[in-house]
């Protein structure tokens, strides 16, 4: 599946925020080459002297506490390359972890399983501080967690710059702490986190299960830069920030949210653009969607089914702010722009002023586009007021089916009318033939230009997604995993 960046109709300008400079996939050596170095142990690969260009092959086979230490300076047109002798085979067991430690070097097809790192305050795969332009693919980690749950440790703990990680394979992480963290700094990070299978997490049962975290509250005022784009988080559901964004200026984009009891969190920060994904809650208990903190956000061409849950975890909530807020705290909700969203059979659309009085939140959410958004509900509730918000816009926006409990007048900019929506490929709707979506869209915004109301129709890169084809590991062929039920 080509990268895509966009849905059709989408168009990128200089007011959204900048892109992150493109992180060239290096070309990765075939593993069967005269020039490789080959290794047994992590004793070998701390031994060699690697320059770029080198690719260095581990062999088939357990590989029972081994400490790997990945250090050299490789180039664009050279990286140097951490191999497997065949993908999936070299099984990395016990304490077993590496660092990255150096710039453009290529991590590529090992196997993490059944190991527990304990108490020793290393992370399975860690990215160092002098990590640039570095990249783990094609790797799997799976059940890699302590006896002890409250042992904290990462999966990938990703500092450094310009660094990637894609095409890998992430189940079961039983124990605290995210599973993937980018951590923060006072300047662009620009990692990207790419076309992932991140697959069940349980309940943690407190803070510090995110799958995904990007930086935390000492850095959101820093534009990290960074793209999620294009994974797959499937029952993830660790806690209720499935990924918690804490830094300004990042895009989350063209992801799959799937049964997954929790949130994708705008928690701290500016300026975040949050395009092209996929909700399918499926009506399982707490499977929320998008939870929006802070200013200057863009919420728009979000496709989101089947989300049972209300209040902070509905399709879409707007939280109450924190009066003078501390940077740990909840940052008032300033000039978001929600537009172009599709939200269908979910039991509240939007909660506006979500969380009032918990946590301090007395500030209501100020100065907010809501426009072109489609909803269609089974009963449900179009748009709830926990807090009356200050000087909001409404424009274009279509909601029908609402229940009983949907007992405040829709206020104008909302219309109330059938939007003519049927059910098509992989279980998804789109108007019909006659439908008022169609022309439908009011007003300029000019990080999203379309003529319908709501989401833009599926195109190749969103049917590849729901089809998991093209994440994690190709060797895993995970296939058409995904059932959306309607």
């Amino acid at each position: 599946m080509a990268l895509g960046f966009l849905f059709a109709g989408c168009k990128k300008t200089a007011s959204s925020p900048e892109e992150p400079a493109p992180i060239v996939p290096p070309t990765v050596v075939k593993p069967v080459c005269k020039s490789c170095k080959i290794i047994s142990s992590a004793v070998e690969l701390t031994a060699l002297t690697l320059n770029a260009g080198d690719t260095v092959m581990m062999k088939s086979g357990d590989w029972n506490n081994q400490r790997l230490i990945f250090k050299g300076t490789g180039t664009a047109q050279q990286p140097i390359v951490l191999i497997a002798e065949k993908a999936g085979d070299v099984k990395l067991k016990g304490a077993s972890s590496i660092a990255i430690d150096g710039q453009w070097l290529v991590v590529d097809g090992l196997s993490f399983s059944n190991g527990d790192l304990g108490v020793s305050k290393l992370n399975v795969v860690d990215f160092t501080s002098a990590s640039r332009n570095c990249r783990l693919t094609n790797t799997t980690i799976i059940d890699y967690s302590p006896t002890d749950p409250t042992i904290d440790y990462r999966w990938v703990s990703m500092n450094g710059k310009n660094n990637r990680m894609d095409h890998c394979y992430l189940k079961g992480k039983a124990h605290q702490g995210p599973t993937v963290v980018l951590w923060g700094s006072t300047t662009a990070i620009s990692h990207r986190i790419d076309h992932n299978y991140f697959g069940p997490r349980a309940d943690l049962g407190n803070n510090g299960g995110e799958t995904i975290r990007v930086g935390t509250s000492d850095y959101y005022l820093s534009e990290a830069l960074v793209v999620i784009e294009q994974n797959i988080f499937e029952h993830c559901s660790g806690e209720t920030e499935i990924v918690s964004n804490k830094m300004s200026k990042n895009i989350i984009r063209n992801n799959l949210f799937f049964e997954s009891r929790g949130t994708l969190s705008l928690r701290h920060g500016n300026g975040s653009e949050i395009y092209g994904n996929y909700f399918i809650g499926n009506d399982m208990k707490d499977a929320g969607g998008i939870r929006i903190i802070g200013e200057s956000h863009l919420v728009y061409n979000n496709y989101l089914q089947g989300i049972a849950t209300t209040g902070q975890t509905c399709a879409i909530s707007v939280l109450d702010g924190v009066p003078n807020s501390e940077p740990s705290g909840y940052f008032q909700v300033k000039n978001a722009k929600i537009v172009g969203n599709t939200m269908v059979n979910c039991a509240q659309a939007f909660d506006i002023g979500a969380g009032k009085g918990g946590n301090g939140r007395t500030v209501p959410p100020a100065d907010c586009t809501i426009a072109n958004n489609l909803i269609q509900s089974k009963g449900g509730i179009a748009i709830a007021y926990t807090d009356q918000p200050q000087n909001f816009f409404y424009e274009g926006n279509l909601a029908y089916g609402m229940g009983s409990g949907q007992t405040l007048a829709l206020p104008t900019g909302i219309a109330l009318t059938d939007p003519k929506l049927s059910l098509g490929e992989l279980n998804t709707y789109s108007p019909a033939a006659g439908s008022p979506a169609f022309g439908g869209f009011k007003g300029t915004y000019s990080f999203f230009q379309s003529n319908n109301v709501g989401a833009n129709a599926l195109d190749e890169l969103h049917r590849n997604l729901l089809k998991a084809i093209d994440i994690g590991p190709s060797r895993m062929a995970l296939g058409a995993a995904i059932i959306i039920k309607n």
